[in-house]
């Protein structure tokens, strides 16, 4: 017998709604400062405009989410379930990628820190500001880079936690289908 509330760090519904949004905040944040800022940490044209679609597309599945946990709608719960999956292995690879490019792109961050926040050639003419943002430069590369590693990761956990509470709402809802179907406690 499945446990009702295991790995639940809150009540289920609620929880999940609130989980949602917080995803559905972040996300947005994440997305657009990577297509507004984006040039400035990622130097082939088209990628940070992806990497920040990517974040606007989290963040429109996790209001799907909690408009679905809100109106309990059993038809859009999995729906969205089902799409979870495909976005967290493309947010996998994406973190993998930025990984990778923030890494390869070292030598241009410190270089566009050194000469005043100017943004690298390759990048000039997508720049929406004339200067790279100040407070990157004090941190340092290195705090930098971890802060995009971990945040990163936490994103990834906290979609595969949306994925198993989408989950597990869908199959309460079925079993409550069950259980009132059947002459069970929640039949009046």
């Amino acid at each position: 017998m499945w446990c009702d509330n295991c790995l639940l760090l809150l009540p289920l519904r609620a929880g999940a709604m609130a989980w949602g949004v917080a995803i559905f905040v972040y996300s947005l944040a994440g997305g657009l400062f990577l297509l507004i800022e984006g040039q400035y940490f990622f130097f082939f044209y088209p990628e940070w405009f992806i990497y920040g679609g990517i974040g606007v597309a989290v963040a429109a599945l996790a209001a799907v989410n909690v408009v679905a946990l809100s109106t309990r709608s059993y038809i859009w719960i999995r729906a969205s379930k089902h799409l979870w999956i495909p976005m967290i292995i493309i947010c996998a690879v994406r973190a993998t990628l930025m990984i990778v490019e923030l890494q390869r792109g070292k030598d241009n961050i410190i270089w566009e820190c050194n000469h005043g926040g100017q943004v690298w050639s390759s990048n000039a003419e997508y720049a929406a500001n004339s200067s790279f943002p100040v407070g990157f430069c004090t941190a340092g590369f290195g705090s930098l880079y971890t802060a995009f590693v971990i945040s990163l990761l936490v994103d990834l956990v906290f979609q595969m936690y949306m994925f198993f509470l989408c989950w597990r709402y869908q199959r309460r809802l079925e079993r409550y289908e069950l259980v009132k179907t059947s002459g069970g406690l929640y039949e009046g």
